[in-house]
């Protein structure tokens, strides 16, 4: 995780950029949009304003001479999965803690950012302030992906902005050949930008020859898929999805709307389908029955990683046939971050690529997304692979 020694105006700027836009996401919202949970695997906004100022609160602030918390009781409301750091409220009631109210969580912010100023000069916290930022700007996503969610949980199907996206020109697919051989995968150290840990250490895999497609998968062709009986065809599905699937009595992806697949909801509100755009909130048990229905399969994170030069990426986050596992002699960092990204390395599937949600400065090549097999609440879609 260590990056490039910035100068102190710099990071200063930096660090006020990214506090700024986590507000200017929230700014459309109300205090009631503000602190609604809409299910356990969502935070309200206001929760994700606070917990980002706890962060360098907790893991920053109070270990320098003199400063005061703003509320000793916003340790335990605030603090997201530190065992090391303290007991914490339960996640799934997030959207109880009606108080502090949102006026108090901004005043929090403030106060939390004028200690940060004079933090921010103090070379020796400078690895962990770009952490700090970089875990903002994951939860500047979460802002939107459960804003969204939890706008789909209302009857009225507000907007959460008025802008509806550009219509996407059909772009045709074609295959982008890998001779495959020894890659190096992973954060290379001599590149002096910022990485998280489990994006280390850098080392060899051999692949197979493969050929990875130019573009996501479309809406366009998501439809065609459900068409031709894809979710009541057991054949396509690995037998945990094909159980989920049942159970949750999936027809379509997140958000697609009943009366023909022909409109979604989005982040503008209801929308017609856009059928060259990509196809999005599709769990990893749908990338892979896609992918059995096209003859194809989807790409490990190596295969992705070692082409991602042959096409553009960050329209979705794209599910991968890698498991989330530790990379050969991968080290947790010390203290209180060693929580940070090593603990969940079981039960999850690695995305790659970013989205539209994603700040288009925290995306590159070796970034590690991982998400449960089942979800779909976040823009996550399907880029397709086969052997040579």
């Amino acid at each position: 995780m260590k990056a490039a020694i910035l100068p102190i105006d710099s990071l200063v700027q930096a660090y006020e950029a990214v506090r700024a836009h986590s507000e200017a996401l929230a700014a459309p919202l109300s205090a009631e949009d503000a602190s609604v949970q809409s299910m356990p695997d969502a935070s309200p906004v206001k929760w994700h304003l606070a917990h980002t100022s706890w962060f360098f609160e907790t893991v920053i602030l109070s270990k320098r001479p003199g400063y005061k918390p703003f509320d000793p009781r916003f340790a335990f409301l605030f603090n997201s999965y530190y065992e090391a750091l303290g007991p914490r409220h339960p996640r799934p009631r997030r959207g109880l803690l009606t108080r502090p109210s949102l006026e108090e969580v901004y005043a929090y912010r403030a106060h939390v950012d004028a200690a940060m100023e004079e933090a921010c000069r103090d070379g020796e916290l400078q690895d962990t302030i770009i952490l700090g930022l970089h875990h903002e700007q994951q939860h500047q996503e979460l802002i939107l992906t459960d804003i969204k969610h939890a706008f789909f949980s209302n009857p009225l199907l507000p907007a959460y902005r008025n802008q509806p996206a550009e219509p996407q020109p059909a772009q045709k697919l074609e295959w982008r050949e890998h001779q495959g051989g020894v890659a190096l995968i992973g954060h290379d150290p001599k590149n002096p930008n910022f990485a998280f840990d489990n994006e280390s250490p850098r080392h060899q895999v051999l692949l197979r020859p493969f050929r990875i497609a130019s573009r996501p998968v479309t809406n366009g062709e998501y439809q065609a898929f459900i068409a031709d009986g894809g979710y009541a065809r057991a054949e396509f599905w690995l037998s945990d999805g094909w159980a989920k699937v049942q159970e949750e009595k999936w027809e379509a992806p997140l958000y697609w709307l009943a009366e023909g697949n022909e409109q979604a909801f989005t982040l503008s509100g209801v929308q017609p389908l856009d059928p060259h755009a990509a196809i999005e909130h599709v769990s990893f048990y749908e990338a892979a029955a896609y992918a059995a229905w096209a003859k194809a399969r989807l790409p490990t994170e190596f295969e992705w990683e070692a082409s991602a030069a042959q096409f553009d990426h960050g329209q979705v986050w794209e599910w991968t046939r890698s498991a989330y596992d530790p990379y050969p002699g991968f080290k947790p960092l010390e203290g209180a971050v060693s929580e940070y990204n090593g603990k969940f390395m079981v039960g999850q599937m690695v995305l790659r690529g970013g989205s539209s949600a994603t700040p288009p400065d925290h995306i590159r090549p070796t970034y590690r997304n991982f998400f449960p097999p089942q979800a779909r609440w976040q823009f996550s879609g399907i880029r397709l692979a086969e052997d040579a």
